[in-house]
């Protein structure tokens, strides 16, 4: 009996150790009028202001029975302004406004409504007036938006301050539901910093573009970067990406190559791999920023290279028959588990798919998507689908244009404030109602996952402090120069000797300006001497940027990639390269087509060639000084001419395009020899 007595004692403290070993961790919690309910010792916002605890404000529960809960407390009203992600501006944010007078940002809010009359791609009359964004409270309060697009560029505190009133405004509401905050990408140099592609230069720690990610050839520096970029956006309220593009590069006219990873599938997918796995971690939790990865299933094969936010670049066509190449890099991004996934505008050509829109077309999202290749995540489509991009849907009713898009698969709208065709949509069939609590239970689960129900807040004074700090920039400057590739060396004539003389001019077109910008460093530079004009040299150091029409300044004309043709002087650039010796280093944003400069007639007077994708100039001056290795490598490949991009088949990649196609290769790129 005394044995039995021993042995079941034993049993109990083992269990009463298992226990408090699994005991709930009391999580921080973050708020501004929710009240906090004791119980079992443990604390709990009341959200919906019950005096109870309801299971949605139980983080000790599933985020399963949490998202279930909430959702059967949802009015209809509140589900369908759930479903919809719009652009939110601060104070004085006119950035969407063309010729808009600047202001200083504050964090306090606009509540002004924007409604667009017009396309704002096309210039054409839209079908309806398209609410672009609405005012803060009103989003808020009467049309239950609850996901915001935050495009403003403002400094670290100011984002930090307008995300925490956000967050209060919400939970002020009778569910508390928190809002979730995405962005455009912060971290990069990027030559078209235009609405909805990339915001440019920030406070944020400066990256190379993503093209220059590629050419660094280090994936563990992509982890790093993306890791890096996480902490800092999480830090001003960012929770969600609308990127990275998985898209290929297959067709070199296209404008939004600069935001691209180039143009192999297997490499892109590796590079995707890494970037979802560093804003989320192996799995989305508190600490993460969800992605959504765009723009499936792949928007770089557009007839001629035009693109599909306009009605003349609409089409995207296959005529390599590589269709399936595209999902290579989709592939990865869901096994790396990214949170959604955009499809495009574009609808396609040469496949066994229907002509219309790729956000219509249900048997690309739900039966190829969803059912293929195994996407559990959210559906959020690219901005202004419905009104502004129907493609193949034209005919159709503003509401059923909504029904398509449900019944194809769409959880989340992007580009409208206003509900009211939406819920129009829902009302008309019990089976959107299904649609619709299957998509606001997703969104749900993301916020849950994300810890936001239990704290949005973020500190805004280690948000000023932390962003762009010294120790990440450290990191990205090195990024900057693993971006850069040496592809010809003639005679090894990098790294230039101690105390060359150097003529550095950076050429890019600037409006009602010199193109030429000559380097002056600012102390004595202990490798290179810089002089004022060309005569003065050794060696020239010509750094062009060309750049054609900014995406949203296209007309549909035909799209070259010849210097001549993208802001380039070429007898100017060329009577320069003729004066002295040249190291000619080109930032491609595109694969630029450089004959016209590069040729059997200048080749002898160019003894370097370097390729960048967004860097500084202290990057490049470290490469050519031999401060810094050249490591990068071609993320694809430039054609020889302007005749064999008229040629190529657009969804082929530069590296299979066959002889005669390429002038640099993907993955070409020289490193300098090891003194022996």
């Amino acid at each position: 009996m005394k044995k039995k007595y021993i042995l079941l004692n034993g049993i109990l403290c083992l269990f009463s150790l298992s226990l408090i070993a699994q005991s709930p961790k009391q999580p921080q919690l973050g708020t501004r009028s929710a009240v906090l309910i004791q119980s079992q010792g443990l604390s709990f916002k009341d959200l919906n202001k019950n005096g109870k605890l309801d299971a949605y404000e139980d983080w000790r529960l599933s985020n399963d029975k949490r998202a279930k809960n909430l959702l059967s407390l949802m009015s209809l009203e509140e589900k369908v302004g759930f479903m919809l992600i719009s652009t939110a501006r601060m104070k004085n944010d006119r950035g969407t406004e063309p010729g808009a007078a600047p202001a200083p940002i504050t964090s306090d809010f606009n509540e002004e409504d924007q409604v667009q009359k017009n396309n704002m791609f096309t210039r054409k009359p839209l079908p309806v007036e398209m609410m672009m964004s609405a005012g803060s409270s009103k989003g808020v309060k009467d049309f239950h938006l609850r996901h915001f697009i935050l495009r403003a560029n403002a400094p670290a505190k100011t984002m930090a301050e307008w995300a925490n009133k956000l967050q209060a405004l919400c939970e002020s509401e009778p569910l508390g539901i928190p809002a979730i905050i995405a962005s455009n990408p912060r971290n990069h140099i990027t030559r078209d910093a235009s609405v909805g592609l990339s915001v440019g230069k920030t406070v944020f720690s400066t990256w190379p573009g993503e093209l220059g990610l590629s050419a660094m050839n280090d994936l563990s520096m992509v982890r790093t970067f993306a890791n890096i970029a996480r902490q800092e956006w999480a830090a001003v309220g960012l929770r969600k990406g609308y990127m990275y593009m998985a898209d290929l590069s297959t067709e070199p006219r296209w404008q939004r190559i600069e935001g691209t990873f180039g143009e192999d599938a297997n490499w892109v997918a590796k590079m995707i791999t890494e970037v979802v796995l560093g804003f989320q971690g192996n799995k989305l939790s508190n600490s993460s920023v969800a992605l959504t990865t765009k723009h499936f299933p792949g928007g770089g094969a557009g007839v001629g290279g035009q693109d599909p936010h306009f009605d003349w670049g609409k089409y995207e066509h296959f005529p390599g028959g590589m269709f399936k190449n595209n999902l290579i890099p989709f592939h990865a991004a869901i096994k790396a588990g990214t949170s959604a996934i955009m499809p495009y505008y574009s609808l396609p050509l040469d496949t066994k798919y229907e002509k219309i829109a790729y956000a219509y077309n249900k048997a690309v999202i739900k039966d190829l998507l969803r059912d293929s290749l195994g996407f559990k995540g959210i559906i959020n489509s690219d901005t202004g689908p419905i009104e502004m991009m129907p493609w193949g849907a034209e005919n159709l009713t503003i509401v059923e244009r909504y029904k398509r898009t449900l019944e194809a698969g769409v959880n989340i709208y992007s580009g409208t404030a206003d509900p009211s065709k939406l819920m129009e949509a829902v009302k008309s069939g019990p089976q959107y109602v299904q649609m619709v609590d299957s998509s606001v239970y997703k969104l749900l689960m993301e916020k849950f996952t994300l810890g936001l129900f239990e704290n949005p807040y973020v500190d805004e004074t280690k948000a000023d402090q932390f962003v762009g700090n010294k120790e990440f920039q450290a990191k990205a400057d090195i990024a900057m120069r693993k971006s850069i590739v040496l592809l010809r060396n003639e005679s090894e004539a990098l790294p230039l000797k101690t105390k060359t003389k150097v003529y550095f001019e950076t050429y890019v077109q600037k409006r009602g300006a010199s193109p030429s910008t000559v380097y002056q460093p600012a102390n004595a530079d202990p490798n290179l001497d810089f002089v004022k004009t060309p005569e003065e040299a050794d060696m020239i150091l010509l750094w062009l940027h060309p750049g054609g029409k900014s995406l949203f300044g296209s007309d549909g004309s035909p799209i070259y990639l010849s210097l001549s043709k993208n802001a380039v002087d070429v007898e100017y650039v060329k009577g320069l390269m003729a004066k002295k010796p040249t190291i000619l280093a080109i930032n491609y944003t595109n694969p630029w087509v450089i004959d016209e400069i590069y040729n059997n007639a200048t080749k002898p007077n160019v003894k370097a060639v370097l390729a960048s994708f967004g860097t500084t100039s202290d990057a490049l001056l470290d490469i050519v000084s031999g401060r810094f290795n050249p490591t990068g490598k071609m993320p694809f490949t430039t054609p020889v001419s302007e005749a064999v991009v008229e040629k190529q088949l657009s969804d082929v990649p530069g590296n299979l395009k066959g002889p005669g196609y390429g002038l640099f290769k993907f993955k070409e790129g020289l490193e300098y020899k090891k003194k022996k």
